[in-house]
C-alpha cells in the first residue's frame, strides 16, 4: 500500500535505532496501520517480529520458538521443548551476538491479558538480558488503555524504560491526493467523510470512483468487510457489544450530552458513564466542551465518534440492518442521497477547524467550538495577545455573503473572554465561494479571512 503520512513517525524510530540501545512504544487504535509502520521500518534491518494472540501461554511460546527458529534458520531449536520466556531471550541474545538488531512484539497486550504478570517477567527479562545489547525493543499494542497501563503508567513494571512513544494517528487529509488521483477537493472530502483517514480503509474502496458509489457498493454490501467491521473492531475490547453500539448510534444521530443519550436509550447517567468512559480509552469517543471553559469542571461536556467511518456507519447502516439483511435498500439509499451533503457539512466543518493552525497568521494557544443555550460559533481559535478569531462554515451551493460575517460578528459578543483588551479576527468558509462584495471588504480590513475549500 501506497506509504503516505508517516514521515515524522519514520524518523522518530531511525533516530532510535542509532541508539545503542532503545526501547520504543508504538501504540493506537486499530487499523490506523502500526504494523504497515514497523514493517515498512524493519525492511532490510536484521529484525525479529512476534504477532502476539489470544491463544493460550504455552502456545504462544511455542510459537515465539518455532518463529525464532525459522528466523535463524535452525531447524534443531525446532524439536527443542521450551516452556519458559527466559529460555527463548537467552536463546535469541547467543544468535544476535552485539550487531544492531530489532526486537518487535505485536499486540503486546495480548500476553498481559493471557498472564496478568507477562509485563513482570519482561521488564525482569529486558534488565538482565536485552538492556545492556545492541538491540532495539518495539512494543506495539491496539488496546490503547491497556498499552497505557502496561508499558507507559507510572505503575507499570515497564515505566522508565522506554525511550520514545508513537501513538499512531489517522492520515490527514492534506495527503488524501496522494491516494486518489484526479479527484478534486470537494470528492477528496467526500471520501475522506466516510473512511476518515485510516489506511485499512482507504485502500478498501474503489478509489476511482466517488464516496456515494462506494457507500452503495462496499458500505452497503452485506458481503464486505466494511458492512461489519465494526463489530469486529470492538468486540475483541468489549463485552456487552449492544450497549456500546447503542451509546454509539445514540451519539451519531445528535444525542451528544450524557442526558440526551441517557434519555434517548432510557437508561440512567450512571449506567453508561463506564461505557462512555471505556469508548473514550479506545480513542473511538472524544468529550468537547465550549473552547473558554475548562474541561475538568464544565457542565457543557458532548461526546462525539472521533472517526468517520465509525460515524457514518452508526448514522447509516446500524440503524437500518433489517433493511439490509431483507436486500431492500431503497430507503437507505434515498436517506442517504438526500442527507450526504448535510453529512458531509460536519466533516467539513471538522476539517476546516483543524486547517486553522496554518491560516491564521499568529500563534495559537487553543482551537475548538463554542456553544451556549442560544448561540453556536463553528471555530473558536484563543491566540496569543490577547488575539481571538471567530470562524464560520458553509458547505453548500450558495455563495458566503455579507450577511454572514455580520452574524458571525454578533454571535461573537456572547463569548466572553478578554473583552475588554482583544483583538478579534474573523474567518469564513465556503464551499461555494463569497459574494464580491465580502471579497472586497476582506481586502480592506485586514482581521478578516476568506476561504474556499479546506
Amino acid at each position: 500500500m501506497n506509504f503516505v503520512n508517516r514521515e515524522k513517525e519514520m524518523e522518530t524510530l531511525e533516530r532510535e535505532y542509532k541508539k545503542e540501545n532503545s526501547f520504543v512504544v508504538i501504540y493506537g487504535r486499530r487499523r490506523v496501520g502500526k504494523t504497515t509502520l514497523i514493517k515498512e521500518f524493519i525492511k532490510n534491518k536484521k529484525a525479529f517480529y512476534f504477532f502476539a494472540d489470544k491463544q493460550n501461554e504455552n502456545l504462544q511460546i511455542e510459537r515465539f520458538k518455532n518463529q525464532i527458529a525459522e528466523n535463524f534458520k535452525d531447524e534443531i531449536l525446532k524439536k527443542i521443548e521450551i516452556k519458559d520466556w527466559d529460555t527463548l531471550f537467552e536463546y535469541l541474545i547467543t544468535k544476535i551476538s552485539n550487531e544492531k538488531f530489532v526486537l518487535v512484539i505485536d499486540e503486546f497486550q495480548y500476553l498481559s491479558l493471557i498472564n496478568k504478570n507477562f509485563s513482570s517477567i519482561f521488564q525482569r527479562i529486558y534488565d538482565e538480558k536485552l538492556k545492556d545489547k545492541n538491540i532495539m525493543v518495539i512494543l506495539c499494542g491496539s488496546l490503547i488503555s491497556m498499552m497505557y497501563s502496561e508499558t507507559l503508567a507510572y505503575d507499570s513494571p515497564l515505566y522508565g524504560r522506554r525511550t520514545a512513544q508513537i501513538k499512531l494517528q489517522p492520515i490527514k487529509f492534506k495527503y488524501y491526493n496522494k491516494f486518489f488521483k484526479n479527484k478534486s477537493t470537494q470528492d477528496l472530502i467526500e471520501l475522506y467523510s466516510i473512511t476518515g483517514g485510516i489506511p485499512k480503509y482507504i485502500m478498501s474502496i474503489d478509489r476511482e470512483q466517488s464516496a456515494l458509489y462506494n457507500i452503495e457498493n462496499n458500505l452497503f454490501d452485506k458481503n464486505n468487510y466494511l458492512y461489519s467491521e465494526p463489530k469486529f473492531l470492538l468486540q475483541e475490547e468489549v463485552n456487552d457489544l449492544s450497549r456500546y453500539f447503542s451509546i454509539l448510534n445514540a451519539i451519531s444521530i445528535g444525542h451528544t450530552k450524557m442526558s440526551s443519550i441517557s434519555s434517548y436509550l432510557q437508561i440512567n447517567a450512571g449506567g453508561i458513564s463506564a461505557y462512555i468512559l471505556k469508548l473514550i480509552e479506545l480513542d473511538i469517543l472524544e468529550k468537547e466542551i465550549p473552547i473558554t471553559e475548562n474541561i475538568d469542571n464544565s457542565k457543557k461536556v458532548l461526546y462525539r465518534i472521533k472517526d468517520n467511518y465509525l460515524k457514518f456507519w452508526f448514522a447509516y447502516i446500524y440503524p437500518y440492518q433489517s433493511y439490509f439483511e431483507i436486500e431492500n435498500l431503497t430507503y437507505v439509499k434515498n436517506k442517504i442521497n438526500n442527507e450526504f451533503e448535510l453529512y458531509v457539512s460536519k466533516i467539513y466543518e471538522d476539517l476546516a477547524r483543524e486547517s486553522i493552525w496554518e491560516n491564521i497568521p499568529f500563534p495559537l494557544l487553543k482551537v475548538g467550538r463554542w456553544w451556549d443555550k442560544n448561540t453556536e460559533v463553528d471555530i473558536v481559535a484563543l491566540g496569543e495577545n490577547n488575539k481571538i478569531v471567530f470562524g464560520e462554515c458553509k458547505y453548500s451551493k450558495k455563495q458566503v455573503g455579507l450577511s454572514i460575517l455580520k452574524q458571525l460578528q454578533e454571535k461573537a459578543k456572547n463569548i466572553k473572554w478578554n473583552n475588554n483588551n482583544r483583538e478579534e479576527y474573523f474567518i469564513l468558509f465556503s464551499k461555494s465561494g463569497f459574494s464580491e462584495e465580502l471579497e472586497e471588504l476582506a481586502q480592506k480590513e485586514k482581521n478578516i479571512i476568506l476561504k474556499k475549500l479546506v
